[in-house]
């Protein structure tokens, strides 16, 4: 008897990451079904796993994740982030988070930890020292500017309203790695100020849909 495909919920408020999310697992169709795309809105579709992207959110909003877990057609919630600090993995379980899967795994691998978490496991990466990889796959605002997905997730924030200190404390990174990200975005963006920034972001798409 052939098992049915895993039932996949894709979370994020940016179109251009959900569908480069289904583009991903889309050669697994026979093991991953994506059942629905949520875009700000809730899915009336029962899911066996919802995988929220991370990308463009404050990383340790609690608040995100406890909507998200009370949502009984969500099933096991997984997040996915670039951002992997221990504290941030330790509050995403304590919250009942199954998993916190990082963006460095190809689709192969996201597919494998998917499935074992469906089948009761808990997934969580180890602790690294060193910087994390870049997204093995998917897509995001800015990436056909050149801008990584670690620069272009800062800029979508700066172009929210957020300052520098809010965003280094609510990603979990340093002033200076955060300067860092700033400066080579705005190379490759070719702008030189935070109000060019902001309207460079605007213009492409770094702003999600505003709930109405």
């Amino acid at each position: 008897m052939t098992s049915q495909p895993l039932r996949v919920r894709l979370l994020n408020d940016y179109e251009i990451v959900v569908e480069g999310l289904r583009s991903m697992l889309a050669p697994y169709a026979e093991r991953v079904r994506v059942v629905a795309l949520d875009i700000q809105q809730p899915s009336e579709r029962q899911a066996d796993v919802t995988l929220y992207d991370t990308f463009g959110q404050v990383q340790a909003d609690q608040r995100k994740i406890d909507e998200i877990i009370a949502d009984p057609a969500a099933g096991a919630v997984v997040v996915y982030s670039w951002n992997t600090q221990e504290e941030l993995v330790g509050k995403a379980l304590d919250k009942g988070c199954r998993g916190y899967l990082e963006k460095s795994l190809s689709a192969a691998e996201l597919v494998d930890r998917l499935e074992r978490i469906a089948a009761g496991q808990v997934i969580a990466p180890e602790v690294r020292d060193r910087g994390v990889e870049e997204p093995a796959g998917g897509a995001w605002p800015g990436q056909h500017h050149g801008l990584t997905a670690r620069e272009s997730e800062v800029i979508a924030l700066i172009t929210q309203g957020l300052t520098n200190p809010e965003i280094a404390a609510r990603s979990y990174i340093t002033g200076n790695s955060l300067k860092s990200y700033i400066r080579s975005a705005y190379r490759k963006m070719g702008v030189e100020r935070r109000s060019q920034a902001v309207r460079w972001g605007i213009e492409n798409g770094m702003l999600p849909p505003q709930e109405v």
